[in-house]
């Protein structure tokens, strides 16, 4: 049998979370790290069948003891009473803005906030269900404050947002939506929830693509969300019929990458600032987005609601979208993909006239990676 629960006061650290909460599902016959649950489904004891509806585990696309694992410990990086495991971050977003809208409602998004995201908004929920969106910069308090309306129910946040790393003020924004009723959620797959943690500042949904740091491997796509449980009731209801729980293999990969998370972010953190500061300073790169930077303008911001910073940044090179292109090209050592979180390091570059490079530094040497980029800078 395994051994009594760890306390919850394991949650005033975040190292011991990472390694340590779950522990009770570890000490079969001395085994090092969990099983994987692979159940569909958990059978009631023949004594229990007027009571089953009170059971935990039941149905696989209800819950499962490997996705409430990792369901916890997110919970508890996060400082929330709840979290759901997602086949998907864009399943946890969509779930998660669900639980707060309905046909007819509004909604302030940042204008910035991750593609897909703004895909559902525009496309489902506007095109097919009457609601209404505004979408704003997000860096100042009176973009929300001078855009809610009587049906306004959400405020959509990203911080630091995907491809500008632009900050919103959680706080003041959370503020002024608790005091006329309006939900707040806020994509924080960027600082992670060793980094950030909204849901202390009052913002109502925390989400996740957990496929990136979380899961950190590049091998799996996941999603996450936590709040109180009292929303998260609601977010569980949605996905409960859209099906889009968590599968338990997958469960165990985020939980086996957040072992190691902490001690990957502090590579990809010192990585990631060091390439920012030399970019600076060469005379191709007109302007760089990272909000670890000490030029950077919502520095102080940063400082104030973010504990450390991660790897993806951007970049503005000192010529067109085509040069900007050929300048990717030459690199040996950057992969081209949309993704980012993996050891390997990532460059995308988007169409237009932009010649805006994003880069995910991985955990590859660090002075090899920067006389790849420096190289083709060169020729810029």
């Amino acid at each position: 049998m395994p051994n009594a629960p760890l306390p919850f006061e394991l949650s005033a650290n975040d190292a011991n979370i990472l390694a340590h909460l779950g522990d009770e599902y570890e000490r079969y016959d001395g085994a090092v790290i969990q099983p994987i649950f692979m159940n569909s489904l958990h059978v009631v004891p023949k004594d229990q069948i007027d009571c089953q509806e009170n059971r935990k585990f039941h149905y696989g696309r209800v819950s499962n003891p490997t996705v409430d694992l990792f369901e916890r410990k997110i919970a508890a990086l996060e400082r929330g009473e709840k979290a759901l495991a997602f086949a998907s971050g864009m399943a946890a977003i969509s779930s998660a803005i669900l639980a707060c809208v309905k046909a007819g409602d509004h909604i302030v998004c940042v204008d910035s906030a991750y593609g897909p995201t703004r895909v559902f908004i525009d496309e489902f929920l506007v095109g097919k269900f009457a609601c209404e969106v505004t979408y704003v910069d997000g860096r100042a308090l009176s973009d929300f404050t001078n855009n809610i309306k009587p049906n306004t129910t959400l405020f959509y946040l990203e911080s630091p947002t995907s491809m500008t790393f632009k900050l919103q003020d959680l706080r003041s924004i959370a503020s002024f939506a608790k005091e006329r009723g309006v939900k707040t959620i806020v994509d924080n797959s960027w600082a992670t929830p060793l980094y950030q943690k909204p849901l202390t500042m009052g913002v109502d949904m925390s989400v996740h693509t957990a496929s990136k740091y979380i899961a950190g491997h590049s091998d799996l796509i996941a999603g996450v969300c936590a709040g109180s449980a009292e929303i998260m009731q609601d977010v569980a209801r949605v996905r409960e019929m859209y099906g889009g729980i968590l599968q338990p293999m997958e469960a165990w990969l985020c939980i086996r990458g957040l072992r190691s998370m902490g001690v990957r972010l502090a590579t990809h953190e010192s990585a990631a600032l060091a390439i920012a500061k030399r970019l600076e300073a060469h005379p191709a790169v007109k302007a760089v987005n990272h909000p670890g930077l000490d030029a950077y303008p919502q520095r102080a911001l940063a400082k104030s609601q973010m504990s450390g910073t991660t790897s993806p940044l951007s970049f503005e090179l000192d010529c067109d979208n085509a040069r900007a292109r050929d300048f990717v090209r030459r690199l040996q050592w950057f992969n081209v993909g949309p993704s980012w979180g993996g050891f390997e390091s990532m460059v995308t570059v988007p169409g237009g006239d932009s010649a805006l490079v994003r880069i995910h530094v991985g955990l590859e040497d660090t002075e090899t990676l920067w006389q790849d980029l420096k190289e083709s800078l060169d020729k810029v």
